[in-house]
């Protein structure tokens, strides 16, 4: 049995961890975290995911035994939680988005010392689907504009999403391109469409889990990769079974493929 301590326990995503990883038989929830701040701290995590008391506490001290720990919060609450995990040699899988250069070069260096699995995304489909965007890119060449369109629901703070951005990257590194050069964040005024750019579009529409697609075209065709996810347990069951394999990992900072082999 895998203990595993959750970070944004309290979250919809950490609340749907909780429920799926109990649900599973493969994992003991030990730990529920959020930062300090937190007006759900002491409450009964299970009690916040539905389940009933499972008496395991919603804290702000990672002081219980972990083989792993799953993150799903903010930035500053990874920034803090990825330097705990590093101290006590936990391995981690990171699903927050919205992180700085400083916070990203943060899990990079942590990686020397622990396994971690960072995605924007733990969709097995969604991570099928850089690979074919990677492939068409490549088999497409420089003569088919791309753009990626996301949509979420109009809570999601950061825009545009972590997979819409690993989307777009997955097309720069198979056509050679520099991804902050060339990525376009919506569209405005009069300036026409320029050479090479790739846009990237956020939506963010009521209760929308998440959609996401990348188009490709020239002047005479249009080729568009879509992907929709219909609940948050999608990406929950990704992420557990990131939790299962990073256990069994040395130091190093890793993807969702390498996870499914991709």
């Amino acid at each position: 049995m895998i203990q595993l301590a959750i970070i944004g326990a309290a979250g919809r995503m950490g609340r749907r961890i909780t429920t799926l990883a109990m649900e599973s038989g493969q994992f003991h929830v030990t730990a529920g975290l959020e930062l300090i701040s937190h007006d759900a701290l002491g409450s009964d995590i299970g009690v916040l995911a539905g389940l009933g008391a499972l008496g395991v506490e919603l804290t702000d001290i990672l002081d219980a035994p972990a083989d792993v720990v799953i993150d799903f919060s903010l930035p500053e609450g990874t920034e803090h939680w990825v330097e705990v995990c590093k101290q006590r040699e936990i391995p981690m899988v990171i699903g927050t988005t919205g992180l700085d250069d400083d916070q990203e070069a943060a899990i990079a260096a942590a990686s020397a010392t622990i396994p971690i699995v960072k995605a924007g995304n733990y969709s097995m489909g969604i991570n099928l689907l850089v690979k074919l965007i990677a492939q068409a890119a490549a088999v497409l060449g420089e003569e088919y504009d791309i753009e990626v369109t996301e949509t979420h629901h109009r809570f999601k703070a950061d825009a545009p999403s972590g997979t819409a951005i690993m989307l777009a990257r997955a097309a720069c590194e198979a056509l050679g391109r520099n991804y902050n050069e060339v990525a376009t964040y919506g569209r405005g005024g009069k300036q026409p469409r320029g050479k090479g750019e790739i846009g990237v579009h956020a939506l963010r529409v009521g209760d929308t889990i998440g959609e996401h697609s990348v188009h490709f075209g020239n002047l005479g065709e249009t080729i568009t990769f879509s992907h929709s996810a219909h609940t948050r347990d999608t990406f929950v069951r990704g992420a557990l079974r990131a939790a299962q394999w990073v256990t069994q990992q040395s130091p190093g900072l890793y993807s969702m493929c390498d996870v499914l082999g991709l």
